[in-house]
């Protein structure tokens, strides 16, 4: 692996901010999708919700809750989910 110089990261990351501001340049964004449902990501991962707890880091209470709709995965889980959705390999290769 490379080392990184991260002043010089800083450096480029602040020059690219000024250049953005005076309309020399425009910023890359991404719009993400909402992720599917979490069971229908279990179930596409064929997963039980204990396994599925485990790799998401919740609760079996929880992943039950996210599907009766009692409540809804919110910023580190919903971006978890995501990844669990359009990355599936990255779940299946640590299960």
């Amino acid at each position: 692996m490379s080392k990184r110089d991260i002043g010089l990261e800083i450096l480029d990351g602040v020059k690219e901010i000024r250049e953005h501001k005076a309309n020399k340049v425009q910023l890359k964004t991404t719009e993400l999708s909402e992720p599917s449902s979490s069971q229908e990501i279990r179930r596409k991962l064929h997963l039980s919700q204990t396994a599925f707890s485990v790799l998401m880091g919740v609760s079996v209470r929880t992943i039950q809750d996210w599907e009766q709709g009692r409540r809804t995965p919110k910023g580190p889980a919903r971006s978890l989910l995501r990844v669990a959705e359009q990355h599936p390999e990255v779940f299946s290769s640590i299960h």
